[in-house]
């Protein structure tokens, strides 16, 4: 069933596109507005690069940004685009970045090759013109001689099916369109290599050598840029369609883990019936044919179901939120932001759900998953006190929103509890993948249930760098303990064959670990899949939601219940997002200028943590000084308690007795994130919103016991500890 939306918001939706179209269209000059090279031609051409061109287009510029976001990008090189005229080259994605992107991948693909065939697939979500840069990038690669596999019409596919049909099928790799949750306007490619797991910062460098190789190539002789037909041999639509884009591959992997036959049974008597709202819409599709096929699509509602690169109007104001100024201003659509479920419009659009019902919010490439219910209001004070968020939406009714963090502690508690039910638990030692700045509960938790935590840098890549890694010791020594370090530099010993009880993140991606190692087609193995997948998570979730029916409990109190079984005492956790610029903002000058503005902002805040953290690794200062130096610098805040600060390999981790505080810059743009979790979330607010906030000035205690000078070289040496964490 297709929860219906009123006239209204879609009527809404459209004047918010219309003003953003119109304001797009006044901020593109004319010389902008013609095509570089056919849209609409299916035959092949080519298109000549040379130096008039890179200059006409200011390549070399876009080059820089591009080479410099490449170096630290954790999820894709993403930015703004104009989405009327998307070969504009003042933004950073366009056509002539997506083409040079694609060609030098393909060179280098062909050049690792070996003269062997190479295979891979492209796909992407809903985004403003993302199937025609996946046609784009699929005729680049088929002018190369490499066979890429796309849905039918160039159509929407999941991350991570496209990741998950990479380890399969056995492909060289894919391209996958989508910006994740940020504002509409943004794009990005993700890249993903042979293991279907995002690139990493040395992988996406060789590419980004050919591509400086390509623009010298161009200036001096010229460089002709082949486009094969739509029709060629090497663009295959049949094969994703024969496999009905990668369905019942899908619902085989999903049946020899989470959805098991006690899982489905739960669901398939679920009342009232799980909401699945699919902002953005991709998800829609596969996901009722996965659960059709599963058997359980009876139990789900949908809301959102079309395909909108406006995501339904979610995340849009009318005002600058920081400045109260008139202007189209997206707060994207992270469901983990309260401003941004205000904005899906829930009292109205759920009026006619029942209390008790649990509404499972993806984001447009399918991969984060937010959990919300729909509790009785008279539950208000007993939220509070577990530190549960919650919006009104009438007298009688409140809407809950577990963060990722909350929501995936009950996963992986009731994951544990199936597991030894099913008399399972005990085959095989137990351990979990986790970022950093995800909850100090999981790690307590871990500690309670017996299980291995292993904390590693922000990104998905990170993860799944970590299993490559337990995966070699499993194939060369299957009969001795998997030993691996983590990024805090401690050595873990895992145990003999051990398995993945989760592996995920605070900002909503998750996937977790069959009891036997995948196989591909040719017979690779792994212990989990490379990539976040709501798809998973999603079939776990409603188990979980099942199974607190039939107990007749919210999940508030399956979380209270966490909480007391593992005497988890870090039961808050806040993250505090600071964007330094109207990311929607139309003129690219303008645009420009305030993001270098930003991330000058954002590198000064890091810097100061980055000092504080680098100087007491190297000895130059001890945990007294680094205690003195933040009381000098946060008055208001009581440092008494903190026991060490930690380079984690792309942010601060400030360990304190009874809580953490994690400070980072965004990898993609000018934001600073800062987050902590403990056991008193007004404490906890207040220690990020100050982190987070600082300008990042210096102090004269700073200066005299670290100093401006020590400071100019933190960044090389925290690069140079992240490499050998990844080489160990």
């Amino acid at each position: 069933m297709v929860i219906t939306v009123d006239k209204s918001y879609r009527h809404k939706r459209d004047l918010t596109e219309q003003q953003l179209f119109a304001v797009v269209e006044k901020n593109t000059p004319a010389f902008c507005k013609a095509p570089l090279f056919p849209q609409d031609e299916p035959e092949a051409f080519t298109f000549l690069l040379d130096k008039e061109k890179i200059e006409q287009l200011n390549l070399w510029e876009w080059f820089r940004n591009y080479a410099k976001e490449a170096q630290v990008s954790t999820a894709g090189i993403r930015g703004p685009q104009n989405i009327l005229y998307p070969w504009d080259t003042r933004f950073p994605i366009n056509q002539v970045g997506i083409v040079l992107a694609t060609l030098g991948k393909s060179l280098v693909a062909r050049e690792t090759a070996g003269g062997k065939p190479v295979e891979k697939i492209a796909g992407c979500e809903v985004r403003y013109n993302s199937q025609k840069y996946v046609e784009l990038i699929a005729r680049i690669q088929a002018a190369q001689g490499i066979r890429t596999y796309v849905p039918k019409g160039f159509g929407t596919l999941p991350i991570w099916m496209a990741s998950f049909l990479i380890f399969m099928l056995d492909l060289d790799g894919g391209e996958h369109v989508t910006s994740s949750h940020s504002v509409s306007t943004k794009n990005a490619t993700k890249d993903l290599n042979n293991q279907g797991s995002q690139y990493l910062p040395e992988e996406s460098m060789r590419f980004v050598n050919k591509i400086e190789e390509i623009l010298k190539t161009a200036e001096t002789e010229g460089y002709p840029i082949q486009f094969s037909a739509v029709t060629d041999e090497h663009i295959d639509f049949e094969r994703l369609d024969e496999l009905h884009d990668g369905i019942q591959l899908y619902v085989g992997y999903l049946k020899s883990g989470v959805a098991t036959v006690a899982n489905l049974n739960l669901i398939r008597e679920v009342k009232p019936a799980i909401v699945v709202d699919c902002v953005g819409g991709c998800m829609y599709r596969p996901m009722r044919a996965i659960f059709e096929r599963l058997g359980i699509a009876a139990s789900i509602r949908w809301l959102h179901v079309e395909a909108d690169p406006l995501y339904h109007n979610i995340g849009k104001l009318e005002r600058n939120p920081k400045t109260g100024d008139a202007e189209f201003y997206d707060l994207g659509c992270d469901f983990s932001i309260l401003d941004v479920v205000k904005s899906a419009a829930y009292a109205t659009k759920l009026q006619a759900q029942p209390i008790g019902t649990i509404i499972e919010a993806t984001d447009p490439d399918g991969d984060r998953l937010i959990v919300c219910e729909i509790e009785d209001a008279s539950r208000a004070d007993t939220l509070q006190q577990l530190g549960v968020d919650f919006l009104t939406l009438d007298n009688n009714r409140v809407l809950t929103i577990y963060t990722p963090n909350q929501a995936f502690l009950m996963l992986m508690d009731f994951h544990t509890k199936q597991l030894k039910t099913a008399g399972l638990w005990e085959d095989h030692p137990r351990f979990m993948i986790k970022t950093t700045p995800s909850a100090l509960a999981w790690d307590q938790w871990g500690a309670a249930n017996g299980v291995n935590v292993i904390n590693v840098p922000v990104g998905f890549k990170e993860i799944a760098s970590i299993m490559k890694k337990i995966e070699r010791q499993l194939a060369d020594t299957p009969d001795a303990p998997v030993v691996v370090a983590d990024v805090y530099g401690e050595t873990l010993s895992l145990g003999v064959q051990p398995r993945l009880i989760f592996a995920g993140e605070e900002s909503g991606g998750m996937i977790t670990g069959p009891e036997e190692p995948i196989k591909s087609h040719s017979g690779r193995t792994a212990i989990a899949m490379r990539e976040k997948s709501a798809g998973e998570s999603m079939v776990l979730v409603t188990a979980l939601a099942a199974h607190c029916k039939q107990a007749n409990i919210a999940l508030s109190d399956y979380l209270a219940d966490v909480f007391r079984e593992s005497q988890i005492s870090a039961t808050c956790d806040v993250r505090e997002d600071i964007t330094y610029y109207n990311e929607s903002e139309p003129n690219p000058e303008k645009l420009r200028g305030a993001k270098q503005e930003g991330e000058a902002k954002r590198d000064k805040n890091d810097r100061f943590f980055l000092g504080i953290a680098i100087a007491l690794r190297e000895g130059k200062i001890d945990v007294a000084q680094a205690r003195s130096i933040l009381s000098d610098a946060f008055p208001n805040l009581d440092f008494t308690a903190l026991e060490d600060v930690r380079f984690v390999g792309d942010g601060s981790y400030l360990k304190f007795r009874d809580k953490f505080v994690e400070v980072r810059k965004s990898g993609t743009d000018a934001k600073t994130k800062a987050y902590a979790s403990g056991a008193d979330k007004e404490e906890c607010r207040r220690f990020a919103k100050a982190f987070g906030e600082t300008s990042g000035d210096l102090t004269e205690l700073y200066r005299a016991q670290i100093g401006q000078t020590y400071l100019r070289d933190v960044e090389n040496r925290a690069r140079q500890i992240y490499d050998e964490f990844q080489s160990a």
